[in-house]
């Protein structure tokens, strides 16, 4: 899931196969949809992608230092709105628990469900006509 700073609003949505692909796998699958200076922040799945920031990952057998760990926490902190659109999409136990429906439709419930948030997070702008119908 892509989002706007702060998880403002959900910009793009890149739905799986089944069975198990890396993050990072998927990221470079679709990164030429973006611009190519495009930068992103990510989790430390994304380690080592130039165009990604990650959190400092600790040294083997060594700590962090203080500057690094306030750094990771300030990173944390921005973080922390994907995080919680996340946890919106667990709330419908979409991606905790296994698809019982046909496989192919995975990705229709899945956009149906990332739009259900949208129009909860205000950010689903609906076509005029049928804003319209609905107020009568």
């Amino acid at each position: 899931m892509i989002t706007l700073p702060n998880a403002v609003d959900i910009v793009d949505v890149v739905v799986g196969l089944p069975g198990p692909t890396s993050d990072i796998s998927l990221f470079r699958e679709y990164r030429e949809r973006f611009h190519p200076n495009q930068r992103f922040k990510a989790d430390l799945a994304y380690i080592g992608e130039e165009l990604i920031t990650t959190p400092i990952k600790k040294p083997k057998n060594k700590e962090l230092t203080i500057e690094q760990k306030e750094l990771n926490q300030q990173f944390s902190s921005k973080r922390v709105y994907i995080e919680h659109r996340i946890r919106s999409l667990k709330i419908f136990r979409i991606i905790q628990e296994r698809f019982r429906l046909n496989y192919k439709k995975y990705s229709k419930v899945m956009l149906t469900i990332c739009g259900l948030i949208r129009f909860r997070m205000g950010t689903l702008i609906l076509p005029q006509e049928i804003c319209l119908k609905s107020s009568g």
